[in-house]
């Protein structure tokens, strides 16, 4: 039995999404290596996953990160 438990860090009010639980939590419950958050609202929170693959998308067609002409990734000639 440890002597001092870690507290996640978080208030009342702040909204997170666990990636471990797939849930919506208050808080928050799970350490924050395991979340997305905090969110304003418990929609915002719910939806994490959706915002996560949105922004991924807009990364990926991103064409400031496409457009390198030398190197590994460039196509061959």
């Amino acid at each position: 039995m440890a002597l001092f438990k870690k507290r996640t860090v978080g208030k009342p009010g702040e909204w997170y999404y666990c990636l471990v639980h797939k849930k919506v939590e208050e808080g928050p419950e799970c350490p924050a290596k395991d979340r997305f958050g905090p969110y304003a609202s418990r929609e915002e929170a719910q939806r994490a996953m959706d915002t996560a693959q949105e922004r991924n998308l807009e990364w990926e067609t991103d064409p400031k990160w496409h457009d390198r002409t030398d190197g590994p990734s460039a196509p061959p000639n």
